[in-house]
């Protein structure tokens, strides 16, 4: 839990990544690619995961890169997403409620 209001520069950055999430589709490709054994996923494997188009999945992934979310890397033809530990912690700790509840309780 935070133990402070955010800032406005936190807020712009953490809504960022809120935003980012509201959509299904990339709520569904960040479980996707934090899912995956080994840390990253091919671009392959998420397009077959969807009816949608390429172009479409490829649009849904930058959102999720420009929101600090996932990182890439291109590998000849192919390009391979991780999430981005940090900035994931850093929504988690917003949304953690555990000290609010603990204290609630004392």
């Amino acid at each position: 839990m935070v133990s402070e209001a955010l800032s406005e520069t936190a807020a712009v950055d953490l809504a960022r990544g809120f935003k980012a999430l509201g959509d299904p589709v990339r709520l569904r490709l960040l479980s996707l690619i934090a899912a995956r054994a080994g840390g990253e996923v091919c671009v392959c494997d998420l397009t077959d995961a969807f009816t949608l188009t390429g172009p479409t999945i490829s649009h849904h992934l930058k959102v999720l890169r420009e929101a600090g979310l996932v990182d890439c890397q291109r590998r000849g033809t192919w390009v391979y997403y991780w999430v981005v530990p940090a900035q994931l912690a850093a929504l988690s700790k917003l949304l953690d409620t555990s000290a609010v509840t603990a204290q609630a309780g004392a």
